[in-house]
């Protein structure tokens, strides 16, 4: 099927209308580059939207702790009165369209609040404004759990309901009954059901775990650790990544909370002793608050587990997925471990034989800090693939250029930068994306694209406004952030990606079209809302166009030689490379989501769970053993639905967890879809931060 796919859009970007791989600017002898024009104003895609009946919405950022805080309150004050009135209504004339589907409307307003605000803690520069945001997030997340458990709300939908399964009310059709149909299994899971005693309990769990979790992510946002080392120390750690950490006449700082820093050090430091002693300090951020903090987090899971009347809190995330219960999940996961075993062990006696000849050691064993820097020397030696060389083929500049041309031309879009009149930092960049071929504009996204003090230190796209069809017709376009954390450029050079990042953002901006593309009807099901099992799907498959040398070369030049190019031979032994280390990554990734599902199954009486034991027992056992304190790094992402990390707001209210699968601790890797949501009203709180990734 891949085959087909790329024989077809192959065609497309061949066109001789598409200019030619070696055309254009980048070419050798091209002529200059002409001035930039001034950029649009949004305005102008405004009235454009206007007359294909659709608002496209500008996001207004609160500048003050005081503005958040209203903006918060007078959200839920709306929301409240709306739902109010929703519960009120008379139960013999209760619709579709009066309960189920205006849970929709109702709780739209509100979710864009906690989108926005969420964003801020997560990117805001201003140290005040992002402990505001948090703390107004979580008074949205406590809130939305009281929705879930309004029985006056549930009655009314119930109103509907009955009649509906009964035959007395028209049937329902495609999202109409897809809208009703979640509505329901959500308000089961959630416990509206059971009895009152019980949903009160249930009720005051998933508020403790709302709290609870946010405290976790904000230890984490907060964390930061600069580890000093001497030049000496990271012999084989790049130049240009050494000049940016210098910190004074031989000594570099190198932060352990920041992903690219960790990475750099990670893979290329010669020296044990420096990788080791950067790994143990990324383990300990926040370990002392966070390692109780999961405990706690872990047991109230298992108690709502309990009431909901699941055998563990495992089975209760897994069941709305396709494997259903944590058994099929378990199997299906050992089931590749033991596949995986003769390549994992293959490759590890690879990686020992590198060690004991670095250190003439022929009992050397591969620590949690070894693999991957030989992994990356593996590329080297046996591929002649050094992943940092070929930085200088990908400028930020140009490979965002040339992602966009592709994809304009796959899927007949333009995307042209607009003036951003309220970014939330001088960098921040606004696009629109339109229709090339009816001019109508699709929506907005900005690019955060350069680390910073006190911004999310990995990938990921935020939702801001979600796409819906609104009361009078017309569709509201989505809004996106994509936050990224790519090498900052420097007066001697631009910000050059690795291949991997270059990947990262293909993949991020496929999040970005899933979302602005969308044509649902209820927020609920728009962009990336859609089942956890396939919210990946649409990305993973865009990101391998980084991997096809056609495609490639149309944007990668060496940016101070653009006549070169990366030679179709070296991209095939990048292939080669990669897929020689395959098993060690995957296996990586079985221990993530055994280390979670092993976590979250049904605990035993008396013998409370301690999480930290636990992953790092897994990991030893199904990967590398662990540096040590794993938990504190990773947020309550672990939550028993094989390592899912985020969540978003919807149509009835709380954050809803979505599966992010191939994150981790040490890098975070990505990656599910988009990043903010609320937990819906009717929605059993799995996780609480929101990043699709």
């Amino acid at each position: 099927m891949w085959d087909r796919i790329r024989g077809f859009v192959m065609a497309v970007l061949t066109t001789p209308v598409l200019m030619s791989a070696d055309a254009g600017p980048a070419a050798a002898g091209a002529a200059p580059e002409p001035a930039a024009t001034p950029l649009r104003e949004v305005a102008a895609f405004q009235a454009a939207a206007a007359r294909n009946r659709a608002i496209l919405t500008l996001p207004r950022f609160e500048k003050t702790p005081a503005e958040i805080e209203a903006t918060t309150r007078a959200a839920i004050a709306e929301a409240t009165a709306k739902l109010d009135a929703l519960a009120a209504q008379d139960p013999a004339k209760a619709s579709f369209a009066s309960t189920v589907a205006a849970l929709d409307d109702v709780l739209y307003p509100v979710g864009a609040a906690a989108y926005r605000i969420s964003l801020m803690k997560e990117t805001q520069p201003d140290a005040a404004l992002r402990d505001a945001a948090t703390a107004q997030y979580q008074a949205l997340q406590e809130w939305s759990v009281g929705v879930t458990y309004r029985e006056d709300v549930f009655k009314a939908v119930k109103a509907f309901a009955d009649p509906y399964e009964t035959g007395q009310r028209p049937k329902l059709a495609g999202e109409d009954l897809k809208l009703y149909r979640d509505a329901m299994r959500d308000f089961r899971r959630a416990g509206l059901t059971l009895d009152k005693a019980t949903r009160d309990k249930v009720e005051a769990l998933q508020k403790q775990l709302a709290r609870l979790s946010t405290e976790f992510d904000r230890n984490i946002g907060e964390a930061r650790q600069a580890v000093v080392f001497t030049g000496e120390e990271l012999e084989g750690v790049p130049a240009a990544f050494l000049s940016s950490v210098k910190t004074g006449e031989g000594t570099y700082a190198v932060l352990a909370n920041v992903t690219p820093h960790y990475l750099a050090v990670a893979q290329n430091a010669k020296r044990e002793a420096a990788r080791k002693r950067l790994e143990l300090a990324r383990f300990a951020l926040a370990q002392k608050e966070n390692g109780p903090l999961l405990d706690e987090i872990v047991a109230v899971r298992d108690q709502v587990a309990a009431l909901l009347g699941y055998a563990s809190w495992a089975d209760y995330q897994i069941e709305p997925r396709m494997a259903r219960t944590e058994a099929q999940a378990t199997a299906f996961l050992e089931d590749l471990k033991k596949g995986l075993d003769p390549k994992f062990q293959g490759e590890l006696a690879e990686f020992r034989a590198m060690k004991a000849r670095d250190t003439d050691d022929k009992q050397a064993v591969i620590r949690s800090w070894d693999w991957r820097y030989y992994e990356n020397q593996l590329k080297k030696e046996k591929y002649s693939v050094d992943t940092e060389g070929l930085r200088v083929f990908f400028p930020f500049d140009k490979v965002r250029a040339g992602m966009f041309e592709i994809y304009e031309r796959i899927f007949g879009l333009k995307f042209e930068q607009v003036r951003n009149p309220d970014p939330w930092y001088k960098d921040v960049e606004l696009f629109v994306a339109t229709d090339a071929a009816t001019g109508e504009p699709l929506g907005l996204f900005y690019l955060d694209n350069f680390p910073r003090e006190g911004k999310f230190n990995h990938f990921a796209q935020f939702g801001i406004v979600k796409g819906k069809r609104l009361a009078d017709g017309s569709y509201q376009r989505p809004v996106v952030a994509l936050v990224c954390n790519f090498a900052a450029p420097t007066a001697d050079q631009p910000s050059l990606l690795s291949h991997r990042e270059v990947e990262t953002l293909f993949h991020e901006f496929g999040h970005a079209l899933h979302s602005l593309v969308s044509r649902a009807r209820y927020a609920e099901f728009s962009g990336t809302s859609v089942p956890r099992d396939f919210v990946e799907a649409p990305s993973q498959m865009l990101e391998n166009w980084v991997w096809d040398a056609g495609v490639l070369n149309r944007f990668a030049a060496d940016y101070r030689d653009p006549s070169k190019k990366i030679d179709p031979a070296l991209l095939g032994r990048m292939k080669e490379a990669k897929l020689a280390t395959s098993g060690t990554q995957y296996r990586r990734q079985i221990a993530l989501a055994l280390s979670d599902l092993t976590l979250h199954r049904a605990p035993r009486p008396g013998s409370p769970k301690d999480a930290q034991r636990i992953i790092n027992s897994v990991f030893g056992e199904v990967f590398i053993g662990s540096s040590g304190h794993r938990t504190a790094s990773w947020t309550p992402g672990w939550d028993g639905g094989c390592a899912t990390r985020s969540t978003r707001w919807g149509a009835r209210g709380r954050p809803r967890s979505r599966s992010a699968c191939s994150w981790g601790g040490t890098a975070r890797t990505r990656r599910s879809s988009s990043t903010s949501g609320w937990i819906e009203p009717g929605r059993a709180q799995g996780s609480s931060p929101f990043r699709i990734r």
